[in-house]
């Protein structure tokens, strides 16, 4: 089933998010991390830093904070069996630190299909800013869907 280019310009549900301190070490440790500016507060602060900062690709777990984080892609027809994550980019604009308000609002931007169908792609793109709407970061997501009953 192809992806209803009609989706594009649709917002989906902000989430926001409170920076933790303990859940930017553990990122930092899932991710094998290893400079201590991002898991020690004086390291963090003789960079500079008023408290910990988000290690990179932190800012993605943000909206995984959704009771359903994939809906978007359920409601457009999508079976998640056959989802590959095809590309994530990350456009900064300021650090998130340990005690920011941070809220993500993504909208789809893109549907598009290849090889015939049998690949469809859906573009997702994300403004992460603080509470008081100072920008923090956009991202880029690429999902991938094979479709099964493209080319039978």
């Amino acid at each position: 089933m192809a992806i209803d280019p009609s989706i594009v310009g649709t917002e989906l549900p902000a989430t926001t998010l409170t920076v933790d301190a303990g859940r930017l070490r553990f990122f930092a440790k899932a991710i094998g991390e290893t400079n201590p500016v991002y898991t020690d507060l004086e390291a963090a602060k003789a960079a500079g830093y008023a408290d910990l900062p988000a290690p990179p690709t932190f800012l993605f777990s943000i909206e995984l904070e959704n009771p359903d984080p994939f809906a978007f892609a359920t409601a457009a027809g999508v079976d998640l069996r056959f989802v590959l994550h095809g590309e994530q980019t990350f456009t900064y604009h300021s650090t998130a630190i340990a005690g920011d308000v941070l809220i993500a609002t993504p909208r789809i931007t893109d549907v598009y299909s290849k090889k015939g169908g049998a690949l469809e792609f859906m573009v997702k793109e994300t403004a992460v800013t603080r509470a008081d709407g100072s920008p923090v970061a956009d991202l880029k997501t690429v999902i991938v869907v094979r479709n099964p009953g493209a080319g039978k």
